[in-house]
């Protein structure tokens, strides 16, 4: 039977040559306080006797009949808890340990992209740096000449590190982790056009993303991180929660203490709590908004696939507040506050953002909390608190003797909701984390789901 670690202690029986005996002992240390944070572990080094965790460097047989291949093969093993050599881990001497908390954190600029005026771009590097700096206790200082712990520079195809970029909009960047020679250096694509605002690409956040992978950083498969290997546009400070406890478990906490608010993670579409800011269809596809985030669902998509709004519309908001489709304008209205937005497919069109108050609302509305259009009526449904409207596309006004009570024209769907959806006589009705499916011609609730079923949960 396993034995439950509470307190557990642990022995460094020898060290590597490779790193000073004070970066292996802080390495350990740091790795150890990755799980001390996140549980109730507590761990204690020993000098001296036996403890849980025995560690030792070593190569080929090294003494537990379980040999290592040499470099660049296994890089290490540990054993599960359990008496004996339970817990104990050890790191293969044939291959080059390297501690990235010891990084100097000196960078150098080669070259600029003649895409941007060199202040720019000197801005955009010394800003991406930042957002790693705010977090942690490192510190980047800039050289001249030399050279630097990240040595960063602009090429196209084969540059000089025989990994060759891949031309326009393949692959944007990449960065070598922590070591010597190349590693920690960054190269970015000079076949891509390189912006400081939302148009492709945006050298501040692609460099951000790659000086995380230069100071340790893997990719993340949260959405809403800067570690998420899919480039999105967006504003505010880039690190989600996730983020920061990775580049914290590698170099621990800023000790200016200062408050960094993380951007929110992204939505999870199976959490049974979900609920929805707004649902459309666009051409065939349908989106749901929720938070900064949207949802694209098509027959022939196998999953739903989430992205940032500002992804793919950088004008509209972070917060979508309703929508609908006019199929027969081309158009989806996108509503926020007392402001909406037109987009024909994909693109914003001209004249918006205009005012909700053009279609006829009084001037009391301050935000639609709903809208769906009945392509068998030609009249658009517009949800505020308890009551609804009715627009008439065709006329482009308000019918008269509106607004009505959601909840008597509407019985069983209750006082408020979220977002509707309109499909052959039936619409969908989504409040918190329910979706209530309701005949239109027989004015009743057929059935009630969880809002996420849309999304295959």
């Amino acid at each position: 039977m396993q034995r439950v670690f509470d307190n557990v202690t642990f022995r460094i029986l020898n060290y590597t040559p490779d790193m000073k005996n004070a970066d292996v002992d802080k390495a350990i240390r740091n790795a150890f306080n990755v799980w001390s944070k996140v549980t109730p572990l507590r761990f204690k080094k020993l000098y001296e006797g036996n403890a849980d965790i025995m560690i030792s460097f070593g190569a080929k047989e090294h003494g537990d009949f379980n040999p290592f291949d040499g470099p660049e093969g296994l890089l290490a093993h540990a054993y599960p808890p359990g008496n004996g050599i339970g817990g104990d881990t050890h790191f293969d001497e044939d291959d080059l340990q390297v501690c990235v908390c010891t990084l100097k954190n000196s960078i150098r600029i080669l070259n600029y992209t003649p895409d941007m005026k060199n202040a720019d771009v000197d801005k955009a590097i010394r800003n991406a740096f930042n957002v790693w700096s705010k977090v942690t206790p490192l510190r980047f200082k800039k050289l001249y000449e030399g050279n630097a712990d990240i040595m960063i520079s602009f090429g196209a195809k084969e540059h000089g590190d025989f990994n060759p970029f891949d031309g326009p909009e393949g692959l944007l960047a990449h960065a070598y982790p922590p070591g010597n020679g190349i590693g920690g250096d960054t190269h970015f694509d000079e076949d891509e056009t390189w912006t400081k605002d939302f148009h492709t690409f945006n050298l501040f956040l692609v460099a951000a993303h790659e000086f995380g992978h230069a100071l340790g950083m893997a990719h993340s498969s949260d959405p809403g991180s800067l570690m998420y290997p899919v480039y999105s546009y967006d504003k505010g400070y880039p690190l989600s929660e996730d983020d920061i406890k990775g580049i914290q478990s590698l170099y621990g906490e800023n000790p200016d203490h200062r408050k960094i608010k993380p951007k929110p993670d992204a939505p999870s579409k199976c959490d049974p709590e979900l609920s929805f800011d707004a649902i459309t269809e666009l051409r065939g596809e349908t989106i749901i908004f929720k938070d900064r985030f949207y949802w694209r669902l098509h027959t022939q998509m196998p999953e739903p696939e989430q992205t940032l709004i500002k992804s793919t519309w950088p004008e509209l908001p972070n917060q979508v507040d309703a929508a609908y489709e006019n199929p027969e304008k081309d158009i989806v209205i996108i509503f926020s506050g007392i402001r909406m937005w037109a987009l024909n497919g994909y693109n914003l069109v001209d004249g918006y953002p205009k005012y909700i108050h053009k279609l006829g609302l009084p001037k009391t509305v301050r935000k639609i909390d709903a809208a769906v259009n009945i392509r068998d009526t030609g009249k658009t449904l517009l949800f505020v608190d308890e009551e609804y409207w009715s627009y008439d596309e065709e006329k482009g006004t308000m019918d008269s003797g509106y607004p009505r009570s959601l909840e008597q024209d509407f019985p069983g769907i209750g006082d408020e909701v979220d977002a509707v959806a309109y499909h052959y006589g039936y619409l969908y009705f989504y409040h918190e984390h329910l979706q209530f499916e309701y005949s239109y011609s027989y004015r009743k609730v057929m059935r009630i789901m969880r809002a996420n079923s849309i999304l295959n949960c």
